[in-house]
């Protein structure tokens, strides 16, 4: 026959006492009486009071082991958990009186609130929270997330809602593997999507995923949510996505690559049929989507060698080609390859720095193609570019011999260059000739126009991936953008004219105040940097002549599309380290954040 016994507090200096159930007490006061335990007797009270109160802690920490190990004995489970969490504020007051058996970094937890959040109002099923991680995954790809911040996202979300998950992240693929320790089962899970940015639609899900994270949104509301945003039209149809192309590639022609007022236009029209082909025939097509970005090289190189061949230079070949195409340039692609591979993410790093940069040849390769399509047909063209090859430096094959005997002068015979360094280094502005005699429609546009054409920019390139116009994000953008701007061209004046050099600068600047605008609202500073971070892109490749020369021949041109990869890294590279340190320097003050960070 097996005996129970109930254990009673007693004194240090009594010994323990086991009590048979016959002896054991049965009234229900009796009861209540061995759920309070008593604290001994008299003598043993007096004696305990007599000690110091460093003598006396062990035996409070005992009583209150003891009593947290007693729940097993009560049957009511509302008592129990009333009891529990009565020993837990004890022990959270013990921690801020300085003696506890916890651990330091808990006490440091406890002390400074710093306690992973918990999901305690808004419970839900392991299906429906399972359902919440798998949407956030398509919303992530599909809207153009920061692609070195999903697995982050994701492993917090998991995390805060209590589930084992491991996520694998490839580009336009996320593997989601959910395990199960009770049955030592497992659940892969594959998630693809593909997309562009939309910088409102990254805005709401940032916000869903913060709620849900913050326990103020459900699992499942989060999920309808998201699938909302999955089955939401564009803010804007294609027509007006085609006017803000047009402005944007007018204005960045002027800004970056030294065009007139005439090439502006240009441009702009070149970039505007260029947004057409790419979401109305690319998005329906499959089989035109694969040479969408050839073909469009060879359309605007061909209209600008066409345009540059009229008669007294009236249009630049250099900034309608570069202008024309700067939309589809792998910037962001080539950005987000360098983030990924300073965060050790080398296989899809390493996967779409080398798509950025084969794709960096194709466009080169048309803008080669188109314009040597053009001089096909006209060969009287093909002289005016021989002739304008001239321009810098001049070539003979000769002798030089003395015309009388005044000077002796030996014979010379070979091949001979001669260059006016005063006139073409002061006429050709990034690869454009422009003489001080013509009018002022076919000059550089002067400093002072960039204080209103960098802020126009700004506001049509956030519109034009997908920001609300009406929203407090969007002034915000336009400030950061023109702050990174101001301090890439003071960069390039003051310091160093090297790509890499000159686009830190202005990363560190956008890097700061996006981060800071994040801790201190709490506004999502990956969409309030993503403009800015692509007018470095264009502005640095500008510094560097253009993506394509006026005077140069076919073999020298396909030659500078290497250099043209060599660039977009080197900026990449600048950038990355830039943003880097804004992050760290911003972060390594205050409080630690629990969820991902949605930042580059």
């Amino acid at each position: 026959m097996s005996t129970t016994c109930w254990k009673l507090p007693l004194s240090p200096w009594s010994s323990p006492v086991a009590l048979s159930p016959a002896a054991a007490p049965s009234s229900a006061p009796q009861e209540k009486q061995e759920r309070t335990p008593r604290e001994g007797g008299i003598v043993s009270t007096l004696l305990n009071l007599s000690l110091p109160r460093r003598a006396r802690r062990p035996q409070a920490s005992a009583r209150r082991e003891s009593a947290g190990s007693d729940n097993s004995v009560f049957s009511d489970t509302g008592r129990s958990m009333r009891r529990d969490s009565s020993v837990a504020s004890e022990s959270e007051g013990d921690i801020e009186k300085g003696h506890s058996k916890h651990s330091y970094r808990d006490k440091v937890m406890l002390r400074r609130g710093r306690k992973r959040r918990e999901i305690v109002r808004h419970v839900e099923s392991y299906v429906r929270r399972q359902k919440f991680i798998l949407k956030l995954a398509k919303t992530l790809l599909t809207f153009g997330a920061p692609s070195h911040r999903i697995e982050s996202q994701l492993e917090s979300a998991s995390a805060i809602l209590k589930m084992e998950a491991r996520f694998v992240h490839f580009p336009n693929l996320i593997i989601v593997t959910f395990l199960d320790s009770e049955t030592r089962t497992s659940e892969v899970t594959f998630v693809r999507a593909g997309g562009r940015v939309a910088l409102t639609a990254l805005n709401n899900i940032h916000v869903i995923y913060r709620d849900v994270l913050h326990d103020k949104l459900s699992a499942s509301e989060g999920t309808e949510e998201l699938n909302k945003l999955l089955r939401s039209r564009p803010l804007y149809n294609i027509y007006v996505r085609c006017l803000f192309a047009f402005t944007c590639a007018s204005i960045i022609c002027v800004l970056a690559f030294g065009g007139s007022l005439l090439d502006m236009f240009i441009s702009g029209a070149s970039a505007s049929v260029l947004q057409y082909l790419g979401l109305r025939a690319a998005a329906k097509s499959s089989i035109y989507a694969n040479v969408y970005e050839i073909s469009v090289s060879i359309i605007v190189s061909f209209l600008a060698r066409v345009l540059g061949s009229v008669p007294g230079e009236i249009f630049c070949y250099s900034s309608i080609s570069s202008a024309g195409v700067v939309l589809i340039l792998p910037g962001f692609t080539i950005l987000t390859s360098a983030l990924e591979l300073a965060s050790r993410n080398i296989m899809c790093g390493s996967v779409r720095m080398v798509y950025a940069i084969i794709y960096t040849l194709f466009l080169g390769f048309g803008l080669t193609i188109g314009s040597d399509f053009y001089l096909l047909f006209n060969p009287e063209a093909r002289h005016v570019q021989a002739a304008t090859d001239r321009l810098e430096a001049h070539t003979y094959h000769g002798a030089i011999i003395g015309n009388n005997d005044s000077l002796p002068l030996a014979q010379l015979s070979g091949t001979f260059s001669f260059t006016d360094v005063g006139q073409t280094a002061s006429h050709v502005i990034k690869g454009c000739y422009r003489d001080p005699q013509w009018p002022w429609w076919r000059q550089p546009f002067p400093w002072w126009t960039a204080l209103f054409l960098v802020p126009l920019y700004s506001l049509c390139s956030s519109l034009a991936n997908l920001q609300a116009v009406r929203s407090i994000q969007l002034p915000i953008m336009v400030a950061f953008s023109c702050a990174a701007y101001a301090a890439n061209r003071g960069a390039n004046v003051l310091i160093s004219d090297r790509p890499d050099i000159v686009s830190a600068f202005g990363a560190v600047i956008i890097g700061l105040c996006g981060n800071i605008y994040s801790r201190i609202v709490g506004g999502t500073a990956f969409t309030s940097m993503v403009t800015g971070v692509l007018f470095l892109v264009p502005s640095a490749i500008g510094n560097g002549g253009g993506l394509i020369q006026s005077y140069n021949t076919s073999s020298q041109q396909y030659s500078n599309s290497f250099d043209l990869g060599i660039r977009m890294i080197e900026v990449a590279i600048g950038v990355t380290i830039g943003l880097f340190a804004a992050q760290m320097t911003v972060y390594s003050m205050g409080r630690r954040k629990n969820a991902g960070h949605f930042a580059f």
